[in-house]
């Protein structure tokens, strides 16, 4: 049986497609693939063909449409809003086939996409929009509704309306105008470098406002690759079976929002080189879900624990016929073990898998699955080979396996920063390496184990929470006193969002939600809520005992509710 280095060593030699060379990316030292595409641009134009790309409801569109499209968009971008190398292009959209024609076009022209949460309130919306100094917005209608609620938009952006069901200020431009007139198919020529920005998207911090993580097309790029040297790997080791040549085009089902990491990359852009069928939905529902998968034949499906859940209960209820399925891959909260098995015996013939990844490293980090999942599923898997992982205690010292740390992460696929906060640089990175904030152990074989989290974050169902934001949200009222907010177990979601709040006068949790509504994104508001007029707890030097809070919270929901297996 081949070894996973003996694997990579063979794939990734001298004259190998997947070749491996050492890079200069912004002063360090990387493992980069010698025959990578150079730019997104050229990732797109080598995957023009007459095959199905995207599928949204009834519309169909090919690889060469999607194609064209963008390239109409992008002599638009340049001639009518003066869009120019470096400047950003905001997207906030649903799953629409416009998504993805407005980055290809953005990033084709060396500007920047801002992938924007989608969920956001008006007062988020404004602060990215303000953050990132949008040039061009390119926005659905439930975003557009939004971005009218901004009680101080941006003065000079420009908005481009997609699908709008309303009459738009005459400022505004619907996006079938600017592209339906005689457009050029030809994508403009303009001089993109491996190294030059490409896409920004926003992560939620433990304090404060998000923050733009900013990646270079060599390190997107390197990240999709790593996932095709990964699969290349699994087939070698026995881990996975080969795909069968000659079969029909291989299908996936996007269950994730686009600017989600994921979502873009392991699921959008790793289509391209694949020539993969990607199927979008409206809104996640599981029973749509599984009869898509059914109708198209869907071979793949990557989603949080949660979403993989509820696809499992709704097959075994239905009885849809599932069994085109291959892999069904994961990423955010673990899979409990139960779920590992249960995905593979719902599915028949699909493999579970997963990894652990952040948007700082363009989703990638380690991956596992087939039956190195199965006989390790509380694991995360071993490191791309693009990126190195070590485990440090608090002093920064590295330590031996099997002893528990905080993960650190560098290599290609990291990003340069974020976007104008030097402050954030300072504190995320320890010179090439960045520290993830997650607490973490190698055992004896490289496979890492995630185990607790040094940042205060909520991973819900694939959704990072800042625990800061939702406490400050909590703290305008004027009768809240004081608050913490922490995550509790969920069979589902992995994780709550939960709260404690001291409260100077009596509030009744509806009211408390309703102040939260217009401040927060709907799954940021907290799902279970403990009102006392007590202090919290404080240690000596102030601050709350969030651990206990946590720890009595869980024990009294344990005592309120059964716990529900799925």
């Amino acid at each position: 049986m081949t070894t996973r280095q003996e694997a990579l060593a063979e794939l990734t030699a001298e004259g190998c497609p997947l070749e491996l060379v050492e890079v200069f990316m912004f002063g360090r030292r990387c493992r980069a693939f010698r025959n990578a595409p150079p730019t997104l641009r050229d990732l797109y134009a080598a995957a023009r063909s007459d095959k199905t790309f995207f599928v949204y409801q009834d519309e169909r569109y090919t690889f060469e449409e999607i194609w064209l499209r963008s390239c109409r968009l992008a002599h638009a971008l340049l001639a009518n809003f003066g869009v120019g190398k470096g400047d950003r292009v905001a997207i906030s959209l649903r799953n629409y086939p416009e998504w993805v024609i407005a980055f290809n076009a953005a990033t084709s022209i060396g500007a920047i996409a801002v992938a924007m949460n989608a969920l956001w309130q008006p007062g988020e919306m404004d602060y990215a929009l303000k953050d990132c100094d949008a040039k061009v917005l390119v926005a659905d209608q439930e975003r557009l509704d939004r971005l009218a609620l901004c009680d101080d938009p941006p003065v000079d952006l420009q908005v481009i309306a997609v699908r709008a069901t309303g009459p738009l200020p005459s400022a505004w431009v619907d996006f079938d105008t600017v592209i339906g007139g005689a457009g050029i198919d030809v994508m403009p020529d303009v001089d993109i470098e491996p190294n030059d920005d490409a896409i920004m998207l926003y992560t939620s911090g433990s304090t404060g406002h998000p923050k733009g993580a900013v990646s270079c097309h060599r390190g997107v790029i390197s990240a999709l690759l790593s996932w095709e040297l990964d699969g290349q790997v699994a087939v070698r080791t026995g881990a996975v079976a080969a795909p069968v040549a000659g079969g029909p085009q291989p299908a996936t089902l996007l269950g994730i929002p686009l600017f989600h990491a994921t979502g873009l990359h392991a699921v959008l852009l790793a289509s391209y080189r694949a020539q993969r069928r990607v199927v979008s939905m409206h809104r996640w529902d599981a029973e749509t879900a599984a009869a898509l998968i059914e109708r198209e034949r869907i071979t793949s499906f990557t989603g949080p624990s949660a979403v993989t859940g509820d696809l499992v209960r709704v097959a075994a209820r239905t009885g849809h016929d599932l069994s085109s399925l291959v892999t069904v891959g994961g990423g955010g909260a673990a899979r409990a073990p139960e779920q590992v098995r249960a995905i593979d015996k719902a599915f028949g013939n699909a493999r579970p898998g997963t990894g652990w990844g952040m948007t700082e490293t363009n989703a990638i980090g380690t991956g596992i699955g087939g039956a190195d999942y199965m006989e390790h599923p509380e694991s995360s898997g071993r490191a791309s080979a693009i990126l190195d992982l070590k485990i440090v205690d608090e002093a920064g010292e590295t330590l031996p396996a099997m002893r528990r740390g905080e993960l650190l992460v560098r290599g290609t696929s990291v990003i340069r920063g974020y976007w104008r906060r030097p402050d954030a640089d300072l504190a995320a990175f320890d010179g090439e390496w960045l520290r993830t904030g997650d607490v973490a152990y190698l055992d004896d074989e490289g496979f890492l184990f995630i185990v607790d989290r040094i940042k205060d974050l909520v991973i819900r169902g694939g959704e990072n929470i800042g625990c800061g934001t939702v406490e400050a949200a909590l703290l305008e009222h004027p009768d809240v006193l004081e608050a913490s907010a922490y995550g509790v177990p969920d069979d589902r979601l992995g994780e709550e969002l939960a709260a404690t709040v001291h409260l100077g006068a009596p509030v009744a949790e509806e009211a408390l939600r309703a102040f939260l509504e217009p401040r927060l994104a709907r799954f940021e508001i907290p799902r279970y809520f403990h009102l006392q007029t007590d202090p919290l707890p404080r240690i000596a030097s102030g601050k709350i005992l969030k651990r206990q809070l946590r720890d009595e919270a869980v024990v009294r929901l344990a005592a309120a509710t059964p716990t529900i297996v799925p």
